[in-house]
This record gives C-alpha cells, structure tokens and sequence, in this order.
C-alpha cells in the first residue's frame, strides 16, 4: 500500500470513526441520574412511539399547563409581539447570535432521551409534574375510552431518580418517600419493580428492603397486592434508578394506555356468556349422561324381562 493510500486511510478513520465514538452527546441525549421525565414502553417501533408520545403529552400538557412558550437568544418570549421598529444594530447582533448559535440552547417542555432498553423510551420534562400529567392522561382515557396511541404500551412517571445500587436505593428512598408514607401520613401500598440490564438488583430482596423502610416511616402502612392506594414504581436501567408514587395503578390497567381503554363492561359481558356457555354445555353433557344412564336401565330391564319370559317359556 503506498504512503497516499495509508494516509488518505488514516484521515478516514480518524474524520468518521472519531465521529462515532464521540461522547460529545453523551450525557445530553440519555437518561441520567438526577432528571425527572416518564419512561414509556412500546412494541418494537421506537421511532414511532416516540412520534406517538410527543403528540400525546403535548395534548394533554397544553390543557394543563396551557401552549409552551418558546424564548428566543435574547430572552424574548415567541408569542411576544414586536413593538415599534426594531433597532438595526439590535436585530443584525441578533440574526448574528442565531447563526453562531451562541445563545443558550433552550429546555423544551419535553425532550426524547435514549433510555438504556431495547422497547423502551425516555421523554424529560421540563417546569411540569410527571406524575400527575400522567395520571391525567389515563384518567381521561379511562373515562372516554378513546384509543389514541398504537404502539405505546406503558406510562411510567419518573419523579426522582438515583444510582441503581442498593445502598444508594435505599438511601435516596429514606427521604423521597416521606411525603406520602411517613408519619401522620400513612397508606395502603404496593411495590412494582423491575430491572432491565441491569444484574446487580435481585427482586425479591429490593421488595423486601423497600417494604421495611415503608414499615420503618409509620407502622400503619400496609401492603395490599389487590386494592392498593399507592404504587412505588421502581424501575432500574442500567446504572439509573427510576421512581415514583402513583395512584390508581390497578385501575388504570399497570398505567397501560392500550388496556385503560378497553371496555371493561363488555368484557364483563364476555365472561359472563363464557359462564353461562360453560354451564350450559356442563347441564347438557349431565343431561347426556342421565339419557343415556337410562337408555342403558331400560335396555338392561328388557333383557332381564326378556331372559325371564324365555324361562317361563320353557
């Protein structure tokens, strides 16, 4: 290989190759300790469902919190109008700042990280409340029962996160569950956890843990898998714990936008037709039976009448 070759090669892998282990983005583009947002999961179609949960939140987001208002460089608000003639030293520094971007970049009202999961995305909220935005959400679908995603399965509010160790779970969990399990407060609860990519959590004894904390904060907090007040969701990806305290977990389907929608009434209908269905085809296979237990009676009286008529016979 000649030395043009080798260096043209060289500059190749050091333009592109650099580029691609680049940790520039690193930290900006993926979820963290120390962010806020909602982890959602899907089917597969991450691409999509992150169209899906853009359209969704930002719905439900300007009903709550009203439109998201946009600063430019200089600290203006979008929506402002402009008053008067600009000042032409003004406006040219200003087009000036927006070609160099030398402006803070700013934080929108909601922004796709990458999570650490395969089937699972992160959005990072900004100046809102995760949780009751969600709650919100499911909430109105519940009641409507108006399908609006295809491809997202889960909404999990994240409202604190820290490092996915033990020791540091449960230091972390000391203080922020406080508001809603410490005394006076106290409450029915169940946990939800799970570990993805990460080999370090065992499941059983994180529960355990986290449930004797809870005991620890008021004694009259008690655990109840069927009807529940609260659900601490802990959720662990790679090195970063997620977590929150929800409502209406078990109502709202495990937060579940494809399940919150279905009709639970005519579901109810379905199992009582299969009730029904099954209990007619049990009557009917007993009335089968009873036929058939007296065909076999009647035959067997005939034969013994018969048997006796031939002896009297003879």
């Amino acid at each position: 290989m000649s030395a043009g070759a080798s260096d043209a090669k060289k500059r190749s892998k050091k333009r592109y190759g650099a580029g691609h282990h680049s940790k520039r983005w690193k930290g900006s583009r993926e979820l963290e300790v120390g962010m806020q947002g909602i982890l959602i999961t899907c089917n597969m179609n991450e691409r999509k469902c992150t169209a899906e949960a853009f359209n969704l939140l930002n719905e439900y987001a300007e009903k709550l919190y009203g439109p998201e208002k946009l600063e430019d460089n200089d600290g203006s608000s979008s929506e402002e109008e402009e008053g008067g003639e600009e000042d032409v030293a003004a406006a040219l520094k200003k087009e000036v700042a927006q070609l160099q971007g030398s402006g803070p970049k700013q934080e929108r009202r909601f922004q796709a990280l990458q999570s650490g999961a395969n089937n699972v995305i992160f959005i990072k909220t900004h100046n809102l409340e995760s949780d009751k935005l969600v709650h919100h959400i499911l909430s109105d679908l519940h009641t409507t029962k108006k399908k609006k995603s295809r491809v997202i399965l889960r909404m999990l509010p994240v409202t604190g996160t820290c490092k996915a160790f033990p020791e540091d779970m449960l230091k972390y969990l000391t203080t922020f569950l406080e508001p809603w399990f410490k005394t006076p407060n106290s409450a029915t609860y169940q946990i939800a956890f799970k570990a993805r990519n990460s080999s370090h959590n065992k499941r059983d004894e994180i529960i355990k843990s986290i449930a004797g904390l809870v005991g620890k904060l008021n004694p009259k907090n008690k655990v109840d898998l069927t009807s529940p007040e609260l659900t601490i969701i802990v959720e662990v990806i790679k090195a970063v714990c997620c977590i929150s305290v929800v409502k209406d977990y078990t109502l709202y389907r495990k937060y579940n936008v494809q399940e919150v929608v279905k009709d639970e009434t005519l579901k109810a209908d379905v199992n009582l037709a299969k009730t029904e269905s099954s209990t007619a085809e049990k009557k009917e296979a007993q009335d089968s039976e009873e036929t058939g237990k007296g065909k076999r009676e009647d035959e067997e009286n005939g034969i013994k009448t018969a048997q006796g008529g031939q002896r009297g016979g003879r």
